[in-house]
């Protein structure tokens, strides 16, 4: 589904994605760890368009379609959705207005998740995330994947600042989603360890200083929590 091939990318000429290779497999999920300020929401950004992140050297594949050079809007259309670690507030624009501009989809099904999703009804006629706490605004994330069922979905750390019973939600609802659409894949970055307990990767990637480093299964998760990204960095040296 996506093959990203020896990626160099850079922002303001500043080299930050420095020869990345990942392949990800339709319905697989995959989880990508790294200490701060290595490159992984830089990697986000670069696959899905974002202006000012330039591609310096190698291509993304999205189901062997080069999305290089396409814009956000053309890449999103493909498929692709990616929710913000820290989602914007709109002022103005109200959410339901937005939901039905992203896809025409009757106020009952956009109802029926919101339920699940634990949303009151009148959340909907509040303007976009502004005031929103943030798990609320998490939710909001989530409810517009729901409505425009991507194919392939990259969650910027969705479990960050949120309580436990807010993150069970969130992922229960991945987890059906995933469930039953089947060729769909999930890229999430998280630095929660315990997040194998909600969500179950079919690989782990280590990211450092914009390239992977090590890529496993859950027993990177047991050598993390043991000796620190210190052990993947002097594994690679």
């Amino acid at each position: 589904m996506l093959n990203i091939k020896k990626l160099f990318c850079s922002i303001n000429k500043t080299l930050i994605i420095k020869g990345l290779d990942l392949k990800i497999k339709e319905g697989s999920i995959h989880l990508l760890m790294g200490p701060n300020g290595t490159g992984k929401s830089t990697l986000f950004f670069t696959i899905t368009g974002k202006p000012n992140y330039k591609i310096n050297k190698g291509n993304i594949f999205f189901k062997k379609k080069k999305i290089n050079g396409l814009s956000p809007y053309e890449i999103s259309k493909l498929g692709i959705y990616l929710t913000f670690q820290n989602p914007i507030e709109i002022d103005g624009i109200k959410i339901i207005k937005y939901l039905k501009y992203l896809r025409n989809i009757k106020y009952k099904k956009i109802y029926k998740f919101c339920k699940v999703l634990r949303i009151k009804k009148e959340y909907l006629n509040r303007y976009f995330n502004l005031g929103f706490s943030g798990g609320e605004k998490k939710k909001n994330e989530i409810l517009q994947l729901l409505i425009l069922k991507p194919k392939l979905i990259l969650l910027d750390e969705i479990d960050s600042g949120l309580d436990i019973d807010t993150i069970k939600i969130i992922f229960k609802i991945i987890n059906n989603y995933l469930k039953i659409n089947k060729k769909s894949s999930l890229l999430i970055i998280s630095h929660n360890t315990n997040i194998i307990n909600y969500i179950k990767p079919n690989k782990i990637h280590i990211m450092h200083n914009g390239s992977i480093i090590s890529s496993n299964g859950v027993q990177i998760i047991k050598k993390l929590e043991k000796f620190g990204y210190n052990y993947f960095l002097k594994k690679n040296n």
